[in-house]
């Protein structure tokens, strides 16, 4: 079963410093039909204006995926993190207990367009923490990546939730199958271009939550890149 989630209906606010899209629920937009999928509880996609930023503001019991996809973010937090993300790193943020942050953009004179991905953790509590890796590109090309993970596996960032990420860069007539287990669920979620989604079309900003398949096919119809979350 395969569940859409069209760009244009999700959440959109124009702060004239931050434009930003909610795939769910998340902070002054609220649609009972759409407060997460499983495990995976918020997909903002945001573009922030040149030095503008997020200043310091805490979380707890989450686990925090940032992926740039243009531009450059500057991140420090509570733990003693302090680091600039660039296209093709993947920065994992333990809230645990208690965490404290802030997101800049980098530049004084180009936008940084990131998302920003919320997992609820298996456990609440815990010991907050911060990893950044870098994920070569040539890696994903035509094909899916793994990036996040419980158990650190093809060299991923680990995370406290059953739950993995895989990403793939996609030339136009090229794609990957991604077999999937019955008792799994998976959301799609395509950060830029166009593809087929077991048959079904999808365009930027997308999603789409599956559930009684098994297998994931993408092909794209244009150069595209593609997040898939393997859910419990």
């Amino acid at each position: 079963m395969l569940t859409l989630r069209p760009a244009a209906q999700r959440g959109r606010f124009d702060f004239g410093w931050l434009d930003t899209a909610h795939t769910f629920s998340f902070g002054h937009y609220r649609d009972p039909e759409w407060m997460g999928f499983r495990s995976l509880r918020v997909i903002n996609e945001d573009i922030v204006a040149p030095g503008a930023g997020f200043p310091t503001h805490p979380h707890e019991n989450m686990e925090i995926i940032t992926i740039v996809l243009s531009g450059m973010l500057a991140h420090r937090d509570s733990t003693g993190g302090v680091a600039t993300i660039s296209p093709g790193e993947v920065q994992r943020m333990t809230a645990g207990s208690g965490i404290e942050h802030s997101e800049f953009n980098a530049s004084k004179t180009e936008p940084v367009h990131l998302l920003q991905i919320w997992i609820r953790p298996a456990a609440k509590g815990g010991k907050p923490g911060y990893t950044q890796k870098m994920f070569p590109p040539d890696q994903r090309v035509n094909r899916l990546q793994l990036l996040v993970s419980p158990d650190g596996a093809d060299g991923s960032i680990t995370i406290g939730q059953d739950a993995r990420l895989y990403s793939g860069v996609f030339a136009p007539g090229k794609g990957a199958t991604l077999p999937m287990a019955r008792e799994r669920h998976a959301w799609v979620q395509v950060a830029s271009g166009e593809v087929e989604l077991n048959g079904q079309p999808l365009r930027a900003g997308d999603g789409a939550a599956l559930s009684d398949e098994t297998a994931i096919t993408i092909t794209a119809r244009s150069e595209a890149e593609v997040l898939i979350f393997d859910l419990a």
